[in-house]
């Protein structure tokens, strides 16, 4: 048989399938209204085994894993569609609704704002592209950022939450789970790293380099030239420079930014010493009630799944079938429990968008532990 003439056998049985799709869920939402009547949960485990079990009876054992795979993913699509049915708009969906309402409609030009490290900070760079105008106080560690906004000292936190080349700060994904925050904007800071050290001093006269921890290994490929150098963390790239510019050695030189340089009075030593030239790190600004301004097209949220084989895949699977893009997907182990992890989910989801509502609705009334970090746009 010709290629055409196999492809229209494909069409045909596409056709029967799509058809005996659709009457297979109009016959799920008639469940699903029978569970709702009697109170029955969507989730029939039993009744999903038996069904596999008996179509893996209908074919040879090499199709097999095949057929399950298929019958899985129909029944996270049917059990998303009855959930639709099922699930009543809960609390948070009312929430979300005050909140876009109440919320001003134009970002504050003017407020106090928590960042990590010292003056010239990335994250104070990353606030002056949010903030008109910040009042900015300066914490130590990234914690210090959180609780300040939690306490109400600050009205905002500015947290670097991943980097284009190095990846996800974990700790600030690790804090999460600690404290009650709203994200309401983030944005994308261009990051020039450059070797600073005090003026007159030579490339040869090095032999320590401070910096945070990001910084280092963003710029790995340059330190690895120079291994009888030592290489010291510390809490910031700022404080970094800072801490150069306050020693009397003339050996030591900081991995920090040109701001730094200016504000510290340290000279260049070498311009070129990240591994890669687009290097971009997203912060993202943080307050302590939830605010959702006009254009929100991000949305951010904190799941726990059951520690079972296939749950990443079935909730992954609820974002597929109401057609919502993940744009990011984190992991964290949560301390004191046995292998099991604390997923992190970015969405390109508009919170003016009834299918992602409905999903917040329906994560909501789920079984898993379940966080809203909020809707938000970047800049």
């Amino acid at each position: 048989m010709t290629i055409e003439e196999l492809r229209q056998q494909i069409n045909e049985i596409d056709s029967q399938l799509v058809k005996s799709f659709d009457e297979r869920m109009k016959v799920a939402l008639e469940i699903a209204k029978y569970k709702k009547e009697n109170n029955k949960p969507v989730l029939d485990p039993a009744r999903e085994r038996e069904v596999i079990n008996r179509q893996i009876g209908c074919v040879d054992e090499s199709m097999a894993m095949y057929v399950k795979l298929l019958y899985n993913t129909i029944f996270d699509i049917s059990r998303s569609y009855q959930q639709r049915y099922l699930t009543e708009r809960t609390d948070l969906s009312n929430h979300i609704a005050r909140a876009v309402e109440n919320t001003p409609k134009v970002f504050p030009k003017q407020a106090v704002v928590a960042c990590q490290g010292v003056e010239g900070a990335y994250s104070q760079q990353a606030c002056d592209k949010l903030f008109a105008m910040p009042n900015i106080m300066y914490f130590k560690r990234f914690e210090g950022v959180l609780q300040a906004v939690e306490s109400g000292l600050c009205q905002y936190g500015i947290l670097p939450i991943e980097n284009s080349s190095y990846g996800s700060v974990t700790e600030v994904y690790d804090l999460m789970r600690k404290h009650r925050f709203s994200i309401v904007r983030s944005v994308r800071l261009k990051i020039d790293h450059r070797l600073l050290a005090k003026p007159g001093v030579k490339m040869s006269d090095i032999r320590e380099v401070v910096s945070h921890e990001q910084a280092v290994g963003q710029c790995s490929d340059f330190l690895k030239t120079l291994p009888n150098v030592k290489v010291t963390i510390c809490e910031n790239t700022a404080a970094a420079a800072q801490m150069v510019a306050a020693s009397d050695r003339t050996d030591i030189a900081a991995i920090s930014s040109p701001a730094c340089a200016a504000l510290y009075g340290l000279g260049i030593l070498k311009t070129e010493v990240s591994n890669s030239d687009s290097n971009f790190t997203r912060f993202i600004c943080v307050a302590k009630n939830l605010e959702i301004y006009p254009g929100a097209n991000k949305m951010s949220l904190m799941l726990n799944v059951q520690h079972k084989p296939g749950a990443l895949y079935s909730m992954i699977a609820k974002f597929a079938a109401l057609g919502l893009n993940l744009t990011k997907l984190e992991s964290r182990p949560i301390a004191g429990t046995d292998f099991e992890f604390m997923f992190y989910f970015d969405l390109d989801a508009s919170v003016y968008d009834e299918a992602a509502l409905q999903l917040l609705s329906e994560l909501d009334a789920g079984p898993e532990v379940f966080t809203y970090l909020g809707s938000y746009s970047e800049i």
